[in-house]
């Protein structure tokens, strides 16, 4: 299974998010590395939208989704950019990338 769908599942699961987007950035980060060519998944971003996220600052929302995904990140997940937001949140409504 790739990473975004063993992630988007384990999200799902753990969350109950009203939204949630991930989005494959790997190619934008082509020749980084001079092995690197941009192919798999190596760079995530994410984006959820989750009433479990009330009460809760920026640092333990990134930690709790951290801890979710430790085995894609233990599996070669490189990067990840985390959006965790509550429903009632400024830019929690907005419409997800396509």
């Amino acid at each position: 299974m790739s990473f975004s769908k063993s992630i988007e599942s384990k999200l799902r699961e753990k969350f109950s998010p009203q939204a949630l987007e991930i989005v494959n950035e790997s190619h934008l980060h082509a020749g980084h590395q001079e092995s690197f060519d941009g192919s798999g998944e190596t760079h995530l971003r994410i984006r959820i939208v989750a009433d479990a996220f009330k009460g809760m600052g920026r640092v333990d929302r990134h930690r709790a989704v951290n801890a979710l995904i430790a085995d894609e990140i233990a599996e070669g997940l490189h990067a990840i950019a985390i959006t965790a937001l509550a429903p009632d949140e400024p830019g929690a409504q907005r419409q997800p990338v396509q």
